[in-house]
Protein backbone atom coordinates (compact mmCIF):
# COMPACT_ATOMS: atom_id res chain seq x y z
CA UNK A 1 0.00 0.00 0.00
CA UNK A 2 1.20 3.49 -0.88
CA UNK A 3 2.79 5.48 1.95
CA UNK A 4 2.68 9.28 1.74
CA UNK A 5 5.93 10.64 3.17
CA UNK A 6 7.21 14.03 4.30
CA UNK A 7 8.77 16.35 1.72
CA UNK A 8 11.83 18.03 3.22
CA UNK A 9 14.72 19.77 1.48
CA UNK A 10 13.61 18.67 -1.98
CA UNK A 11 12.95 14.96 -1.44
CA UNK A 12 10.67 12.54 0.36
CA UNK A 13 11.54 11.62 3.94
CA UNK A 14 10.08 8.50 5.61
CA UNK A 15 8.50 8.29 9.03
CA UNK A 16 7.77 5.61 11.61
CA UNK A 17 4.15 5.99 12.67
CA UNK A 18 1.43 6.09 10.02
CA UNK A 19 -2.32 6.65 9.78
CA UNK A 20 -4.87 5.49 7.18
CA UNK A 21 -6.03 7.63 4.27
CA UNK A 22 -9.50 6.64 3.04
CA UNK A 23 -11.37 6.95 -0.21
CA UNK A 24 -14.62 8.53 1.08
CA UNK A 25 -16.63 7.21 -1.88
CA UNK A 26 -15.81 3.58 -1.11
CA UNK A 27 -15.06 3.76 2.61
CA UNK A 28 -11.86 1.80 1.97
CA UNK A 29 -8.35 2.57 3.09
CA UNK A 30 -6.28 3.52 0.04
CA UNK A 31 -2.96 4.73 1.51
CA UNK A 32 -1.00 5.41 4.67
CA UNK A 33 0.43 8.78 5.68
CA UNK A 34 3.40 9.24 7.97
CA UNK A 35 2.79 11.09 11.23
CA UNK A 36 5.55 13.50 12.08
CA UNK A 37 6.51 15.08 15.36
CA UNK A 38 9.16 17.23 16.96
CA UNK A 39 12.12 15.61 15.19
CA UNK A 40 10.55 15.92 11.74
CA UNK A 41 9.59 19.55 12.28
CA UNK A 42 13.11 20.27 13.50
CA UNK A 43 14.57 18.66 10.38
CA UNK A 44 12.30 20.77 8.18
CA UNK A 45 13.16 23.97 10.06
CA UNK A 46 16.87 23.26 9.68
CA UNK A 47 16.46 22.80 5.92
CA UNK A 48 14.23 25.86 5.59
CA UNK A 49 16.57 28.05 7.66
CA UNK A 50 19.53 27.10 5.48
CA UNK A 51 17.52 27.76 2.32
CA UNK A 52 16.44 31.14 3.70
CA UNK A 53 20.03 32.36 3.72
CA UNK A 54 20.13 32.38 -0.08
CA UNK A 55 16.44 32.61 -1.01
CA UNK A 56 15.95 35.79 1.02
CA UNK A 57 18.81 37.37 -0.92
CA UNK A 58 17.47 36.29 -4.32
CA UNK A 59 16.19 38.98 -6.64
CA UNK A 60 12.52 39.80 -6.92
CA UNK A 61 12.81 38.84 -10.59
CA UNK A 62 14.08 35.36 -9.70
CA UNK A 63 11.26 34.81 -7.22
CA UNK A 64 8.53 35.95 -9.58
CA UNK A 65 9.96 33.85 -12.42
CA UNK A 66 9.54 30.79 -10.20
CA UNK A 67 5.96 31.85 -9.48
CA UNK A 68 5.18 32.29 -13.18
CA UNK A 69 6.54 28.79 -13.89
CA UNK A 70 4.67 27.33 -10.92
CA UNK A 71 1.45 28.96 -12.07
CA UNK A 72 1.81 27.38 -15.52
CA UNK A 73 2.44 23.96 -13.99
CA UNK A 74 -0.74 24.29 -11.94
CA UNK A 75 -2.62 24.92 -15.19
CA UNK A 76 -1.03 21.95 -16.96
CA UNK A 77 -1.61 19.54 -14.05
CA UNK A 78 -5.02 20.79 -12.94
CA UNK A 79 -6.85 17.61 -13.95
CA UNK A 80 -4.35 15.31 -12.24
CA UNK A 81 -4.30 17.36 -9.04
CA UNK A 82 -8.09 17.60 -9.10
CA UNK A 83 -8.43 13.83 -9.22
CA UNK A 84 -5.95 13.42 -6.36
CA UNK A 85 -8.06 15.79 -4.25
CA UNK A 86 -11.33 14.09 -5.22
CA UNK A 87 -10.01 10.63 -4.34
CA UNK A 88 -9.00 11.64 -0.81
CA UNK A 89 -11.51 14.37 0.06
CA UNK A 90 -14.57 13.07 -1.79
CA UNK A 91 -15.55 16.31 -3.55
CA UNK A 92 -16.29 16.21 -7.27
CA UNK A 93 -13.41 16.59 -9.70
CA UNK A 94 -15.03 19.76 -11.05
CA UNK A 95 -15.19 21.19 -7.54
CA UNK A 96 -11.54 20.24 -6.97
CA UNK A 97 -10.55 21.98 -10.20
CA UNK A 98 -12.46 25.01 -8.98
CA UNK A 99 -10.46 25.19 -5.76
CA UNK A 100 -7.22 24.89 -7.73
CA UNK A 101 -8.32 27.83 -9.88
CA UNK A 102 -9.07 29.99 -6.84
CA UNK A 103 -5.74 29.03 -5.29
CA UNK A 104 -3.95 29.78 -8.55
CA UNK A 105 -5.30 33.33 -8.41
CA UNK A 106 -3.10 33.91 -5.35
CA UNK A 107 -0.09 32.64 -7.31
CA UNK A 108 -0.96 35.19 -10.00
CA UNK A 109 -1.11 37.89 -7.31
CA UNK A 110 2.32 36.74 -6.12
CA UNK A 111 3.64 37.03 -9.68
CA UNK A 112 2.96 40.78 -9.51
CA UNK A 113 4.55 41.53 -6.16
CA UNK A 114 7.00 43.95 -7.73
CA UNK A 115 4.41 46.69 -7.62
CA UNK A 116 3.01 45.74 -4.19
CA UNK A 117 6.45 45.66 -2.54
CA UNK A 118 7.49 49.11 -3.73
CA UNK A 119 8.48 51.24 -0.79
CA UNK A 120 8.20 55.01 -0.48
CA UNK A 121 10.76 57.81 -0.52
CA UNK A 122 10.62 61.28 0.99
CA UNK A 123 13.21 63.76 -0.19
CA UNK A 124 14.65 66.54 1.98
CA UNK A 125 12.57 65.88 5.10
CA UNK A 126 15.18 68.02 6.81
CA UNK A 127 18.16 69.82 5.32
CA UNK A 128 20.18 67.11 3.54
CA UNK A 129 18.09 64.31 5.10
CA UNK A 130 15.98 61.77 3.18
CA UNK A 131 13.72 58.95 4.41
CA UNK A 132 12.71 55.75 2.65
CA UNK A 133 11.13 52.45 3.66
CA UNK A 134 11.05 48.85 2.45
CA UNK A 135 9.86 45.45 3.63
CA UNK A 136 11.90 42.29 4.31
CA UNK A 137 10.89 38.63 4.82
CA UNK A 138 10.54 37.14 8.29
CA UNK A 139 12.45 33.87 7.85
CA UNK A 140 10.98 30.38 8.24
CA UNK A 141 7.17 30.46 8.35
CA UNK A 142 4.60 27.67 8.58
CA UNK A 143 1.05 26.88 7.52
CA UNK A 144 -1.39 24.47 9.21
CA UNK A 145 -4.28 23.75 6.87
CA UNK A 146 -7.63 21.89 6.95
CA UNK A 147 -8.93 18.93 4.98
CA UNK A 148 -11.71 20.73 3.13
CA UNK A 149 -9.46 22.59 0.67
CA UNK A 150 -6.19 20.64 0.46
CA UNK A 151 -4.93 22.76 -2.47
CA UNK A 152 -6.63 26.14 -2.22
CA UNK A 153 -6.08 27.06 1.43
CA UNK A 154 -2.33 26.26 1.36
CA UNK A 155 -2.15 28.24 -1.90
CA UNK A 156 -3.56 31.19 0.02
CA UNK A 157 -0.41 31.06 2.14
CA UNK A 158 2.79 29.76 0.60
CA UNK A 159 2.95 31.65 -2.74
CA UNK A 160 2.92 35.02 -0.96
CA UNK A 161 5.27 33.81 1.77
CA UNK A 162 7.75 32.41 -0.75
CA UNK A 163 7.51 35.29 -3.24
CA UNK A 164 8.33 37.77 -0.46
CA UNK A 165 11.50 35.82 0.36
CA UNK A 166 10.47 33.52 3.21
CA UNK A 167 10.83 29.74 3.35
CA UNK A 168 7.79 27.65 4.18
CA UNK A 169 6.76 24.52 6.09
CA UNK A 170 3.28 23.13 5.38
CA UNK A 171 1.44 20.82 7.76
CA UNK A 172 -1.59 19.67 5.76
CA UNK A 173 -4.50 17.62 7.02
CA UNK A 174 -3.66 13.97 7.47
CA UNK A 175 -7.06 13.09 5.95
CA UNK A 176 -6.11 14.17 2.40
CA UNK A 177 -2.35 14.72 2.38
CA UNK A 178 -1.34 13.84 -1.21
CA UNK A 179 -2.10 17.24 -2.75
CA UNK A 180 0.62 18.87 -0.63
CA UNK A 181 3.33 16.54 -1.93
CA UNK A 182 2.12 16.97 -5.50
CA UNK A 183 2.40 20.75 -5.13
CA UNK A 184 5.91 20.33 -3.69
CA UNK A 185 6.94 18.44 -6.83
CA UNK A 186 5.49 21.20 -9.02
CA UNK A 187 7.51 23.80 -7.11
CA UNK A 188 10.64 21.79 -7.71
CA UNK A 189 9.88 21.58 -11.45
CA UNK A 190 9.30 25.33 -11.43
CA UNK A 191 12.87 25.87 -10.23
CA UNK A 192 12.26 26.58 -6.55
CA UNK A 193 15.44 25.76 -4.62
CA UNK A 194 15.34 22.78 -2.26
CA UNK A 195 14.35 23.65 1.30
CA UNK A 196 12.24 26.67 0.41
CA UNK A 197 9.00 24.63 0.48
CA UNK A 198 8.67 21.66 2.84
CA UNK A 199 5.80 19.38 3.90
CA UNK A 200 5.56 17.70 7.31
CA UNK A 201 2.58 15.40 7.74
CA UNK A 202 0.98 14.51 11.06
CA UNK A 203 -1.55 15.36 13.72
CA UNK A 204 -1.40 17.30 16.97
CA UNK A 205 2.25 16.43 17.81
CA UNK A 206 3.36 18.00 14.53
CA UNK A 207 1.13 21.04 15.14
CA UNK A 208 2.47 21.55 18.65
CA UNK A 209 6.05 21.23 17.45
CA UNK A 210 5.42 23.99 14.90
CA UNK A 211 3.77 26.28 17.45
CA UNK A 212 6.67 26.19 19.89
CA UNK A 213 9.68 25.86 17.58
CA UNK A 214 12.01 28.87 18.08
CA UNK A 215 13.12 28.74 14.44
CA UNK A 216 9.63 29.45 13.05
CA UNK A 217 8.73 33.13 12.88
CA UNK A 218 5.06 33.02 11.87
CA UNK A 219 2.18 30.55 11.65
CA UNK A 220 -0.88 30.64 9.39
CA UNK A 221 -3.84 28.49 10.37
CA UNK A 222 -7.30 27.73 8.97
CA UNK A 223 -9.65 25.40 10.85
CA UNK A 224 -12.21 25.31 13.65
CA UNK A 225 -12.53 28.18 16.10
CA UNK A 226 -11.44 26.23 19.21
CA UNK A 227 -8.25 25.11 17.47
CA UNK A 228 -7.71 28.59 16.01
CA UNK A 229 -7.81 30.00 19.54
CA UNK A 230 -5.37 27.33 20.71
CA UNK A 231 -2.98 28.00 17.82
CA UNK A 232 -3.12 31.75 18.40
CA UNK A 233 -2.51 31.41 22.13
CA UNK A 234 0.36 28.94 21.86
CA UNK A 235 2.14 30.54 18.92
CA UNK A 236 1.94 34.10 20.21
CA UNK A 237 3.17 32.89 23.61
CA UNK A 238 6.26 31.65 21.76
CA UNK A 239 6.85 34.95 19.99
CA UNK A 240 5.32 34.21 16.61
CA UNK A 241 3.06 36.16 14.32
CA UNK A 242 -0.22 34.33 13.82
CA UNK A 243 -2.98 34.24 11.22
CA UNK A 244 -5.77 32.14 12.74
CA UNK A 245 -8.99 31.75 10.78
CA UNK A 246 -11.76 29.85 12.55
CA UNK A 247 -15.24 28.50 11.95
CA UNK A 248 -18.43 30.04 10.63
CA UNK A 249 -22.20 30.06 10.56
CA UNK A 250 -23.03 31.85 7.34
CA UNK A 251 -26.49 33.33 6.77
CA UNK A 252 -28.15 34.05 3.43
CA UNK A 253 -31.02 36.51 3.84
CA UNK A 254 -33.83 36.42 1.28
CA UNK A 255 -36.18 39.39 1.01
CA UNK A 256 -39.70 39.18 -0.45
CA UNK A 257 -38.62 41.20 -3.51
CA UNK A 258 -35.91 38.66 -4.45
CA UNK A 259 -36.22 36.33 -7.43
CA UNK A 260 -36.84 33.10 -5.50
CA UNK A 261 -35.65 30.79 -8.28
CA UNK A 262 -32.42 32.75 -8.58
CA UNK A 263 -31.92 32.89 -4.80
CA UNK A 264 -32.74 29.21 -4.29
CA UNK A 265 -30.40 28.13 -7.08
CA UNK A 266 -27.48 29.94 -5.51
CA UNK A 267 -28.32 29.05 -1.92
CA UNK A 268 -28.61 25.37 -2.89
CA UNK A 269 -25.14 25.48 -4.45
CA UNK A 270 -23.78 27.42 -1.49
CA UNK A 271 -25.26 25.00 1.04
CA UNK A 272 -24.62 21.64 -0.59
CA UNK A 273 -21.59 22.26 -2.77
CA UNK A 274 -18.55 20.31 -1.54
CA UNK A 275 -21.05 18.51 0.75
CA UNK A 276 -21.21 21.64 2.89
CA UNK A 277 -17.63 21.09 4.05
CA UNK A 278 -16.39 24.64 3.67
CA UNK A 279 -16.15 27.58 6.03
CA UNK A 280 -18.01 29.81 3.56
CA UNK A 281 -20.91 27.38 3.04
CA UNK A 282 -24.42 28.77 3.42
CA UNK A 283 -25.74 26.93 6.47
CA UNK A 284 -28.67 29.22 7.37
CA UNK A 285 -31.23 30.77 5.04
CA UNK A 286 -33.07 33.64 6.71
CA UNK A 287 -36.47 33.99 5.05
CA UNK A 288 -37.95 37.45 5.56
CA UNK A 289 -41.71 37.93 5.70
CA UNK A 290 -43.69 36.66 2.74
CA UNK A 291 -40.59 35.10 1.15
CA UNK A 292 -40.62 32.14 3.55
CA UNK A 293 -43.17 29.66 2.18
CA UNK A 294 -42.20 30.15 -1.44
CA UNK A 295 -38.49 29.94 -0.67
CA UNK A 296 -38.86 26.69 1.27
CA UNK A 297 -40.87 25.17 -1.55
CA UNK A 298 -38.23 25.98 -4.18
CA UNK A 299 -35.32 25.00 -1.93
CA UNK A 300 -36.95 21.63 -1.21
CA UNK A 301 -37.33 20.92 -4.91
CA UNK A 302 -33.77 21.86 -5.66
CA UNK A 303 -32.36 19.89 -2.71
CA UNK A 304 -34.08 16.73 -3.99
CA UNK A 305 -32.59 17.34 -7.45
CA UNK A 306 -28.97 17.40 -6.25
CA UNK A 307 -27.10 14.47 -7.80
CA UNK A 308 -25.07 12.70 -5.13
CA UNK A 309 -22.40 10.18 -6.03
CA UNK A 310 -18.67 9.49 -6.30
CA UNK A 311 -16.67 12.61 -7.03
CA UNK A 312 -15.18 11.20 -10.22
CA UNK A 313 -18.50 10.05 -11.71
CA UNK A 314 -19.90 12.17 -14.58
CA UNK A 315 -22.84 14.30 -13.53
CA UNK A 316 -22.16 14.13 -9.80
CA UNK A 317 -22.86 17.43 -8.06
CA UNK A 318 -22.14 16.41 -4.47
CA UNK A 319 -19.79 13.73 -3.22
CA UNK A 320 -19.47 11.98 0.16
CA UNK A 321 -18.32 13.44 3.44
CA UNK A 322 -14.66 13.06 4.26
CA UNK A 323 -14.95 10.41 7.02
CA UNK A 324 -17.41 7.98 8.55
CA UNK A 325 -17.36 10.05 11.73
CA UNK A 326 -18.36 13.18 9.78
CA UNK A 327 -21.24 11.27 8.15
CA UNK A 328 -22.52 10.07 11.51
CA UNK A 329 -22.17 13.52 13.10
CA UNK A 330 -24.16 15.23 10.34
CA UNK A 331 -26.93 12.63 10.30
CA UNK A 332 -27.20 12.73 14.09
CA UNK A 333 -27.56 16.52 13.86
CA UNK A 334 -30.57 16.14 11.55
CA UNK A 335 -32.18 13.77 14.02
CA UNK A 336 -31.50 16.13 16.91
CA UNK A 337 -33.06 19.02 14.99
CA UNK A 338 -36.24 16.99 14.51
CA UNK A 339 -36.48 16.19 18.22
CA UNK A 340 -35.95 19.87 19.07
CA UNK A 341 -38.90 20.94 16.93
CA UNK A 342 -37.50 21.65 13.47
CA UNK A 343 -39.43 20.43 10.43
CA UNK A 344 -37.33 18.06 8.31
CA UNK A 345 -38.50 19.08 4.83
CA UNK A 346 -35.84 17.05 3.01
CA UNK A 347 -34.11 14.20 4.85
CA UNK A 348 -30.73 13.16 3.46
CA UNK A 349 -30.01 10.48 6.04
CA UNK A 350 -29.45 6.86 5.13
CA UNK A 351 -28.51 7.51 1.51
CA UNK A 352 -26.87 4.54 -0.25
CA UNK A 353 -25.16 4.79 -3.62
CA UNK A 354 -25.20 1.70 -5.82
CA UNK A 355 -21.76 0.15 -5.97
CA UNK A 356 -20.55 2.43 -3.15
CA UNK A 357 -22.65 1.20 -0.26
CA UNK A 358 -19.78 1.63 2.22
CA UNK A 359 -19.05 5.21 1.16
CA UNK A 360 -19.53 8.12 3.54
CA UNK A 361 -22.57 9.51 1.75
CA UNK A 362 -25.44 11.53 3.10
CA UNK A 363 -27.91 13.47 1.01
CA UNK A 364 -28.90 17.14 1.26
CA UNK A 365 -31.10 17.91 4.25
CA UNK A 366 -33.41 20.91 4.55
CA UNK A 367 -34.74 22.00 7.95
CA UNK A 368 -37.55 24.54 8.37
CA UNK A 369 -38.80 26.44 11.43
CA UNK A 370 -35.34 26.36 13.01
CA UNK A 371 -34.82 28.66 15.99
CA UNK A 372 -31.66 30.17 17.41
CA UNK A 373 -31.91 27.88 20.46
CA UNK A 374 -31.59 24.70 18.39
CA UNK A 375 -28.29 22.88 17.95
CA UNK A 376 -28.76 22.92 14.18
CA UNK A 377 -28.48 26.71 14.34
CA UNK A 378 -25.83 27.09 17.02
CA UNK A 379 -23.33 24.48 15.81
CA UNK A 380 -21.16 24.52 12.70
CA UNK A 381 -22.34 21.22 11.21
CA UNK A 382 -19.87 21.24 8.30
CA UNK A 383 -22.15 19.09 6.17
CA UNK A 384 -25.01 19.31 3.64
CA UNK A 385 -27.63 20.66 6.04
CA UNK A 386 -29.47 23.94 5.39
CA UNK A 387 -31.54 25.48 8.19
CA UNK A 388 -34.39 27.91 7.50
CA UNK A 389 -35.00 30.63 10.08
CA UNK A 390 -38.07 32.83 9.58
CA UNK A 391 -38.14 36.54 10.55
CA UNK A 392 -40.50 39.42 9.77
CA UNK A 393 -38.13 42.20 8.70
CA UNK A 394 -34.65 42.89 7.34
CA UNK A 395 -33.74 44.59 10.61
CA UNK A 396 -34.61 41.38 12.48
CA UNK A 397 -32.40 39.44 10.07
CA UNK A 398 -29.49 41.83 10.70
CA UNK A 399 -29.97 41.54 14.46
CA UNK A 400 -30.03 37.75 14.16
CA UNK A 401 -26.74 37.70 12.27
CA UNK A 402 -25.09 40.22 14.58
CA UNK A 403 -26.05 38.15 17.64
CA UNK A 404 -24.30 35.08 16.22
CA UNK A 405 -20.78 34.52 17.58
CA UNK A 406 -19.41 33.93 14.08
CA UNK A 407 -18.87 36.62 11.45
CA UNK A 408 -17.24 34.99 8.45
CA UNK A 409 -19.57 35.45 5.47
CA UNK A 410 -23.14 36.48 4.76
CA UNK A 411 -25.33 37.22 1.75
CA UNK A 412 -28.45 39.16 0.89
CA UNK A 413 -30.79 38.34 -1.98
CA UNK A 414 -32.85 41.35 -2.99
CA UNK A 415 -33.78 43.67 -5.84
CA UNK A 416 -33.50 46.73 -3.58
CA UNK A 417 -30.35 48.81 -3.63
CA UNK A 418 -31.45 50.61 -0.49
CA UNK A 419 -31.90 47.34 1.40
CA UNK A 420 -28.53 46.06 0.17
CA UNK A 421 -26.74 49.23 1.25
CA UNK A 422 -28.39 49.17 4.67
CA UNK A 423 -27.53 45.49 5.07
CA UNK A 424 -23.87 45.77 4.15
CA UNK A 425 -23.35 48.78 6.41
CA UNK A 426 -25.12 47.35 9.46
CA UNK A 427 -24.23 43.67 9.49
CA UNK A 428 -21.18 42.74 11.58
CA UNK A 429 -19.57 40.23 9.23
CA UNK A 430 -16.24 40.40 7.42
CA UNK A 431 -17.26 39.22 3.92
CA UNK A 432 -20.60 40.14 2.38
CA UNK A 433 -22.32 39.09 -0.82
CA UNK A 434 -25.22 40.89 -2.49
CA UNK A 435 -26.98 38.30 -4.65
CA UNK A 436 -23.73 36.30 -4.31
CA UNK A 437 -24.02 33.30 -1.95
CA UNK A 438 -20.34 32.57 -1.23
CA UNK A 439 -18.55 35.94 -1.16
CA UNK A 440 -14.93 34.77 -1.20
CA UNK A 441 -12.91 37.83 -2.31
CA UNK A 442 -10.45 37.83 -5.18
CA UNK A 443 -6.77 37.26 -4.40
CA UNK A 444 -5.89 40.97 -4.48
CA UNK A 445 -8.29 41.53 -1.59
CA UNK A 446 -7.83 39.81 1.77
CA UNK A 447 -9.92 36.96 3.20
CA UNK A 448 -11.03 37.10 6.81
CA UNK A 449 -14.13 37.30 8.97
CA UNK A 450 -15.04 39.02 12.19
CA UNK A 451 -15.74 37.84 15.73
CA UNK A 452 -15.02 34.13 16.36
CA UNK A 453 -14.26 33.55 12.68
CA UNK A 454 -10.92 35.38 12.93
CA UNK A 455 -8.78 35.07 16.03
CA UNK A 456 -6.44 38.04 16.23
CA UNK A 457 -6.43 40.63 13.47
CA UNK A 458 -4.57 39.12 10.50
CA UNK A 459 -6.65 38.15 7.45
CA UNK A 460 -5.12 36.01 4.73
CA UNK A 461 -3.74 36.69 1.21
CA UNK A 462 -4.01 40.01 -0.62
CA UNK A 463 -2.46 43.13 0.97
CA UNK A 464 -2.82 41.70 4.49
CA UNK A 465 -0.88 38.62 3.39
CA UNK A 466 2.01 40.81 2.21
CA UNK A 467 2.07 42.63 5.52
CA UNK A 468 1.88 39.38 7.48
CA UNK A 469 4.88 37.73 5.81
CA UNK A 470 7.13 40.80 5.83
CA UNK A 471 8.30 43.43 8.29
CA UNK A 472 9.06 47.07 7.49
CA UNK A 473 12.26 49.06 7.81
CA UNK A 474 12.42 52.85 7.72
CA UNK A 475 15.80 54.38 6.86
CA UNK A 476 16.77 58.00 7.52
CA UNK A 477 19.90 59.07 5.61
CA UNK A 478 22.21 62.05 5.37
CA UNK A 479 25.14 62.30 2.94
CA UNK A 480 27.10 65.42 3.88
CA UNK A 481 29.63 66.86 1.45
CA UNK A 482 33.19 65.74 2.33
CA UNK A 483 34.34 69.21 3.43
CA UNK A 484 31.04 70.28 4.96
CA UNK A 485 30.98 70.68 8.70
CA UNK A 486 27.68 69.54 10.24
CA UNK A 487 27.08 70.64 13.79
CA UNK A 488 25.17 68.20 15.94
CA UNK A 489 22.02 69.68 17.39
CA UNK A 490 19.81 68.93 20.35
CA UNK A 491 16.50 69.60 18.58
CA UNK A 492 14.41 67.27 16.43
CA UNK A 493 16.00 67.20 12.95
CA UNK A 494 12.74 68.17 11.23
CA UNK A 495 12.90 71.53 12.97
CA UNK A 496 15.89 72.55 10.87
Amino acid sequence: MKTIQHWIDGSTVPGTDTAPVFNPATGQEQARVVLGGTADVDTAVTAAAKAFETWSESSLTQRTQVMFAFRQLLVEHEEELGRIISAEHGKTVDDARGEITRGREVVEFACGLGDVLKGSFSDQVSRGVDVHNFRQPLGVVAGITPFNFPAMVPLWMHPIAIATGNTFILKPSERDPSAANFVAELYQKAGLPDGVFNVVHGGKPAVDAILIHPGIQAVSFVGSTPIAKYVHQQATAHGKRVQALGGAKNHAVVLPDADLEFAANHITAGAYGSAGERCMAVSVAVAVGDAADGLVEVLARKAREVKVGPGDAPGTEMGPLVTKAAQERVENAVGTAATQGATVVVDGRGLKIDGHEDGFFTGPSLLDHVTTEMDAYKEELFGPVLAIVRVDTLDEAVDLINANPYGNGTALFTASGEAARRFQRNVRVGMIGVNVPVPVPMSYYSFGGWKDSLIGDSPIHGPEGIRFYTRPKVVTTRWPQPKQQVTAGFTFPTSS
